[in-house]
């Protein structure tokens, strides 16, 4: 259960990296904020009460926006991301590009 428990809080700390990093897109900045609204959110297409389809279809829409949102952001801004929450580093993902330098070369910026 404690492994579950970390892994969904690196997950989303990795989510809120991705939010506050400057080189992604407004699209997926609004696709993730509506993700999390809908699933916080005590309206829902299907009721939570009729068994099965109201989890379900929290499940879809929610999993679905997800996905929507990481189809437009950089794989190397996800890599960076996601390489800070695996080594658990405190605070949001910064990128290096809006410092002017980049670490990773091949993945734009200046270097």
């Amino acid at each position: 259960m404690r492994r579950t428990i970390d892994r969904l809080k690196r997950e989303f700390g990795y989510y809120r990296a991705l939010l506050t990093h400057p080189d992604t897109p407004w699209i997926s900045r609004a696709l993730l904020g509506a993700a999390i609204a809908y699933f916080a959110s005590p309206i829902d297409l299907i009721p939570d009460f009729i068994p099965i389809l109201g989890q379900l279809d929290d499940l879809l829409i929610v999993t679905g926006l997800i996905r929507a949102a990481l189809a437009f952001i950089p794989s190397g801004v996800r890599t960076e991301c996601r390489d800070k929450m695996a080594r658990k580093i405190p605070g949001d993902c910064v990128g290096r590009k809006s410092a002017g330098m980049s670490g990773n070369p091949g993945h734009g910026g200046m270097t």
